[in-house]
């Protein structure tokens, strides 16, 4: 199966009676798969960063290139102000980024957003993200560890986000670990709206780190959960494009 970074999301039924897989991971992420990771997503971003973020062209100009992710966070954040900002000035806002690759998003982000503050696991792609948020002070990107959010800090974020990362993961213990993360930096009330990997008829394995492993929706509620969340809201189980609304419980 070949992943489409821009694919439309397919309208599938937010239900599945499929028991959760792995539902209670707490454990360490294994040191080998992490470091797999970051070695070939490096290969990936020394190779071409702008595709394999972005895989609908192999070539992008600058202006493209920064207009789809404008288009990314039209369709997916600027249709949700309600849920992302409850009531407040998008510009008060911090924003929290899981996966900012060659800072895409993360310029999007930036020019709607107050503060942003992006990680990847890539130190390659962070190199690049830097030179294309030179004139954006307002963002600010980390290389992390590939599981964890330890290198931000004690941050306070207002809303989290996380587009076309997840489905690329192929370990569940990562995932469990980075929302639990996000849970610990986001604010009481806040919202982490990210997309995972829904079609769980996929077989993968923890040497790929192209395809990621898939969440059913009865995975999807128990992993928030597990983390600390309310699975309030999801769409697109069952498709490539499977987005969950994650609440943290204002207590």
């Amino acid at each position: 199966m070949t992943l489409s970074s821009d694919e439309s999301q397919r309208n599938v039924s937010a239900e599945s009676a499929k028991t959760p897989l792995n539902t209670a991971s707490g454990r360490v992420p294994d040191p080998a798969v992490v470091e797999k990771m970051r070695r070939e997503w490096d290969e990936r971003a020394k190779e071409n960063a702008r595709y394999y973020v972005a895989t609908a062209k192999e070539s992008w100009s600058d202006e493209e290139y920064f207009d789809s992710g404008r288009e990314n966070v039209a369709r997916e954040i600027l249709t949700d102000m309600g849920n992302v900002c409850q009531g407040r000035d998008p510009k008060d806002l911090t924003v929290l980024e899981i996966g900012c690759g060659s800072g895409r998003i993360t310029r999007a982000l930036a020019e709607v957003f107050g503060q942003v503050y992006a990680v990847d696991i890539s130190g390659e792609m962070i190199r690049q993200a830097k030179e294309t948020l030179k004139d954006q002070s307002n963002a600010k990107v980390f290389q992390n560890n590939g599981s964890d959010l330890q290198v931000l800090g004690d941050i306070q974020a207002d809303f989290a986000f996380s587009y076309i990362v997840f489905q690329h993961i192929p370990s569940r213990d990562v995932i469990y670990s980075y929302v639990r993360e996000v849970c610990r930096l986001l604010r009481p009330g806040g919202l982490f709206k990210f997309q995972v990997q829904g079609d769980d008829s996929m077989l993968t394995t923890p040497e790929d780190t192209w395809l990621g492993v898939p969440f059913s929706d009865a995975d999807a509620v128990a992993m928030a959960e597990s983390c600390g969340f309310e699975a309030r809201y999801r769409h697109g189980a069952g498709s490539q494009y499977f987005w969950l609304w994650f609440f943290k419980p204002l207590a």
